[in-house]
């Protein structure tokens, strides 16, 4: 028997000195474990608070910048309409300038034409009063002389004005 009373006293003396232990981190460490993981609990939470927030700006963000560039997409859209509008309003006015300068030069041109002939018309006419008082001249002076003789240099008068 005296074997199982010293298993029995290490025993006993083995839970008293757990007891202790125990006892004393119970009543120390313990706590200071606990507030160490609330600390670290709260650090986590709050951590996971702040990507939640984070996460929902970001998703702000996002919708934000889509919102801009659709924006900014439609602006493109309404530049390159008035761009195109004011080319074709700056193309029709080039066209009708250029439509009212070459009614301009066609007048003009036509205006000098009736000038050139006009004045070529009063050209023939100075020379055919010319050749007129000319022939008249000469008819004269042999209608004097001979009567058939003047009816034959009047129709050779008439050829030759007629050649030229």
């Amino acid at each position: 028997m005296s074997l199982i009373k010293p298993e029995f006293g290490l025993l006993f003396w083995m839970l008293v000195s757990f007891g202790i232990v125990f006892f004393i981190l119970a009543k120390f460490g313990f706590p200071i474990i606990v507030k160490m993981v609330d600390e670290r609990k709260a650090f986590i939470d709050k951590s996971l608070d702040a990507a939640k927030a984070a996460n929902e700006r970001l998703a702000g963000i996002q919708e934000e910048s889509e919102r801009i560039l659709k924006q900014t997409r439609n602006e493109e859209i309404r530049i390159l309409k008035e761009a195109q509008e004011a080319r074709s309003k700056i193309i029709g006015e080039a066209k009708e300038q250029a439509s009212v300068e070459a009614g301009k030069l066609i007048t003009e041109a036509k205006k000098a034409i009736l000038k050139e002939k006009e004045m070529a018309i009063r050209d023939i006419r100075n020379q055919i009063a010319d050749l007129s008082i000319n022939i008249a001249e000469k008819v004269l002076r042999r209608n004097l002389e001979n009567p058939p003789a003047q009816h034959e240099l009047v129709q050779k008068l008439i050829e030759e004005a007629q050649k030229n």
